[in-house]
């Protein structure tokens, strides 16, 4: 059996530091939105996404891709946004298998509400830290951390 590839010293540190910001930053994110506006991230992140879109609309595939969910969990929070009255269903009329979830102006309300609050916590948290210069390292950091080929 081959030997486990242990990490450094400076790994080590460096992982620790990064399970740190991954457990707190969106712990605290949380935390505004549920106090501040009564949302949860996730279901802000579907309402921002939508408000982006022109029509407002994007089927459920696509939009689970774009919040970094899986279909059956972005169901549930697009369920809880439906009770609210800021997201509704609709079946994609060339296609009856797609659902689409759309932004009711409710909805797009909401989010306009949210955001202020919301991006100030963002730059608070991160950005208000972070030089220029690091903004655009943690940038390409992030997307070469994304950029996984077996994931």
């Amino acid at each position: 059996m081959d030997q486990p590839r242990w990490l450094t010293d400076e790994q080590q540190q460096a992982w620790r530091a990064l399970v740190e910001v991954l457990v707190k930053v969106p712990a605290a994110l949380e935390g505004q939105l549920q106090r501040e506006a009564g949302l949860t991230h996730m279901g802000y992140l579907v309402l921002a996404t939508l408000s982006e879109r022109p029509d407002r609309r994007l089927p459920m595939s696509r939009l689970a891709r774009k919040a970094s969910a899986s279909l059956s969990r972005l169901s549930h929070v697009v369920a809880r946004l439906e009770a609210q009255g800021w997201v509704r269903r609709e079946r994609d009329p060339e296609d009856g298998r797609v659902q689409i979830a759309v932004l009711t102006d409710e909805g797009f309300a909401k989010v306009a509400e949210s955001a202020p609050g919301h991006v100030e916590a963002v730059q608070q948290l991160v950005f208000d830290r972070l030089t220029e210069a690091q903004v655009r390292q943690l940038h390409k950091l992030c997307e070469t951390l994304l950029d996984n080929p077996t994931g």
